[in-house]
């Protein structure tokens, strides 16, 4: 049995809940938005360009609409979202042999930008179809 981390009051709402009570273990999924009817372009980009397996939504979620796929040990949901509002927001990927994967979403005919250097990377944005940003990383 793990031993109880005593409570330590920092900031005026700690006391209102059990401070370490819980631990945040990790990401399990980031959400993207697609439009409506927008499964069959998101299968395209997330899964053939990206090549990231398609996984099933529950048959609870199912009537939302969308598609789910796996990625490392995290996922990427797909929802749908009507109007899609772009934002500066974005997951990051990282990846292994970034120029290939650059050129594999430049020849699906979708633009990709380089940033300022990050530290210890290489990486570059791309848009998804539905215009959502995302960054791709590769170890220096």
């Amino acid at each position: 049995m793990a031993a109880h981390k005593p409570a330590i009051a920092t900031h005026p709402l700690d006391s209102a809940f059990e401070v370490n009570a819980m631990n945040v273990l990790g990401i399990a999924h980031v959400q993207v938005a697609i439009s409506p009817a927008g499964e069959d372009r998101a299968r395209e980009f997330y899964g053939v360009v990206l090549g990231l397996d398609e996984i099933p939504k529950p048959a609870t979620l199912q009537d939302r609409g969308g598609a789910w796929f796996q990625c490392g040990q995290q996922e990427i949901h797909c929802g749908v979202e009507d109007p899609i509002a772009p934002t500066r927001r974005h997951p990051a990927f990282l990846v292994q042999d970034l120029g290939a994967l650059r050129a594999r979403i430049e020849a699906a005919g979708l633009a990709t930008e380089t940033d300022r250097p990050l530290p210890g990377f290489h990486r570059f944005y791309a848009f998804d179809p539905f215009g959502n940003r995302l960054e791709f990383l590769e170890r220096a």
